[in-house]
């Protein structure tokens, strides 16, 4: 019987130490099913920042199998003598993922003591490096952000003492073999299990898997490849994709990693609805009047146009982050935690989505604007963008889900770059009240009349809910005000990066955040469609300046369904 995942964010926890029997040391912030070390229970004694206790939640062995709390995998022989060890092999280790989020990642988890007792780091690509040249590039990116515990600069070192460097082609097996022998070398007769992290261009996924599943895999662990999206351009790309990558791995070897869905605030998103009597009996078309998903960005290409212009707005952001997190909003409620249950409520969504229609999407391009005396150039502007290129920067799509929960309930995006501020919010729009004895009061505004539901999951993350309210004095005039709760004000703690929570899930198994290939096929084919007669048509984009809210047919597209969107009403629930 599979252990449930739970999440918790305890200040100070204790764990048995491999070789000291009974032996409790102080584990912080790293919840209690995480740590990669054998135990037999771990039990959550922590206080809430407003000095309440927690939930608590006991992991007996009477319901986690031995395989689980060894951290190996069920169905695996007994581990070898001096227990287990991982080894994390970070391919394209010279790119900016790499150095900006990976590594920092990993250290995070290593400074939070969630990694196991015995790991490895390993760094790999074509450029020439050595062991201590690595080490100097990742230093420039590691922060003990966390907090401000004394020892960081040990703790920076320790890590950095366990990063090593190995140089070799992608698509020759030479390198991996290499990579295969120094591994064993670091491995010392432990049962080896080990992660690769394709921090690549997607043309190379396959080359890079077919070397390394064939010369570097663990002969008796386990072999996991988390893989970056984008995973192909459409339908038939993306099933080429997963039929090259499944000649050589299993299913339950790809981790295809969506960042967005480690975010706090998507992940808190089921918590939200499921674990509150207030919330899920309204989660139906009964009661919301629509939902928006909003992402912007503040910058606009800058210098990486030729790779954005492979790909646009849609394929980059619609198509996987906000549909990943529409998912996750609209699924019924799934038999259980597993990460099955949940990925196949996910996957009825999407295939009980509508194909979206030409006529149901806006797009734009930002061109050059001047503002306080200062210019921003235009998407075509961007040297690295070819001439004339019409690929989007800015889309706004209108999504429907043909089932009984949401019949008629439009799911509104809107993703674009250059826009007038950063941003990524869920907003839930409630339907009116029947019969509102204080309509007057009101006026004819539907937006006001009616309550509003915010996840914002960047910046200043936030949950808060806009309600009608009285203002006070001798008069009945109402104002909308907001309940809201602060991360930053509710938790004194800092939020862990995203890529910190998938690498954790993915060394332990937890397939729960990562993408299922039938999930993936169903994505697309919701957006294919659309992609091919976009291009097919050669539909010119809507030109918007640069730090505007985008063009004016977004509005359009929304009044359509009579909806407003929330980010620019005035009333966007800034603290």
């Amino acid at each position: 019987m599979a252990a449930t995942a739970f999440r918790f964010h305890p200040a100070a926890f204790f764990s048995a130490h491999p070789g000291e029997a009974g032996a409790k040391r102080p584990l912080h912030h790293c919840p209690p099913h995480r740590i990669l070390v054998p135990r037999r229970a771990c039990l959550l004694r922590a206080k809430s920042s407003n000095g309440l206790p927690q939930i608590g939640a006991s992991f007996g062995n009477t319901n986690v199998p031995a395989e689980v709390l060894d951290g190996r995998p069920a169905g695996d022989g007994p581990p070898e003598q001096g227990g287990s060890t991982v080894s994390i092999t970070v391919v394209g280790a010279s790119g900016d993922l790499a150095k900006k989020k990976i590594f920092p990642a990993l250290f995070a988890l290593f400074y939070e003591d969630c990694l196991p007792e015995h790991f490895t780091v390993f760094g790999y690509a074509r450029s020439k490096m050595s062991d201590e040249e690595l080490r100097t590039m990742i230093s420039r990116t590691l922060t003990c952000r966390i907090d401000k515990r004394k020892n960081c600069g040990g703790k920076m070192e320790q890590f950095l003492q366990r990063c090593f460097y190995q140089s070799g082609q992608y698509n020759t097996e030479e390198g991996f073999a290499e990579l295969d022998r120094k591994l064993k070398e670091k491995e010392e007769g432990r049962l080896p299990n080990r992660l690769f992290y394709l921090s690549i261009p997607p043309n190379i996924f396959v080359d890079v898997v077919r070397s390394a599943s064939r010369t570097a895999s663990s002969s008796s662990g386990w072999t996991r490849f988390i893989v970056e999206k984008p995973f192909g351009r459409d339908s038939e790309s993306s099933g080429e994709l997963t039929r090259s990558l499944k000649k050589y791995l299993a299913e339950e070897q790809i981790f295809r990693i969506d960042h967005y869905l480690g975010k706090e605030l998507v992940e808190n998103l089921s918590v939200l609805r499921f674990s509150n009597l207030v919330f899920e009996p309204l989660w139906s078309r009964n009661y919301i009047r629509n939902v928006q998903l909003i992402f912007s960005e503040d910058f606009g290409t800058e210098g990486r146009g030729g790779y954005f212009d492979n790909y646009g707005i849609i394929r980059d952001i619609m198509q996987n982050h906000l549909l990943q997190i529409l998912a996750l909003f609209a699924m019924e409620t799934p038999v259980s935690l597993d990460a099955e249950d949940i990925r196949n409520e996910k996957v009825k969504v999407l295939r009980s989505m509508r194909q979206l229609k030409l006529e149901d999407v806006v797009v734009g391009q930002y061109k050059g604007h001047t503002r306080g005396g200062k210019s921003f150039p235009g998407y075509a502007d961007d040297p690295t963008v070819p001439k004339g290129s019409i690929t989007p920067t800015f889309a706004a799509a209108a999504l429907f889900i043909d089932n009984a929960r949401w019949d008629g309930v439009p799911f509104l995006m809107k993703a674009g770059k250059a826009l007038h501020t950063r941003r990524a919010e869920i907003r839930v729009q409630f339907r009116r009240v029947p019969g509102n004895l204080y309509r007057r009061n009101i006026g004819t505004d539907l937006d006001t009349a009616t309550n509003e539901l915010v996840l914002r999951v960047q910046p200043d993350e936030a949950i808060y809910l806009k309600i009608n309210n009285k203002v006070p004095g001798l008069g009945m005039r109402l104002d909308r005000s907001n309940l809201n709760l602060l991360y930053s004000e509710r938790y004194r703690r800092e939020i862990p990066d995203a890529y910190e929570r998938l690498l954790l899930d993915a060394i332990e198994g937890e397939r729960r955040l990562f993408i299922r290939s039938d999930e993936l096929d169903a994505a697309w084919g919701i957006f294919t469609p659309v992609l091919r007669e976009l291009e097919d048509k050669r539909v010119a984009p809507e030109l918007y300046p640069y730090g505007s809210r985008g063009p004016v047919g977004a509005h359009y597209l929304a009044a359509n369904y009579n909806v407003r969107w929330g980010d620019v009403t005035g009333d966007d629930g800034s603290f």
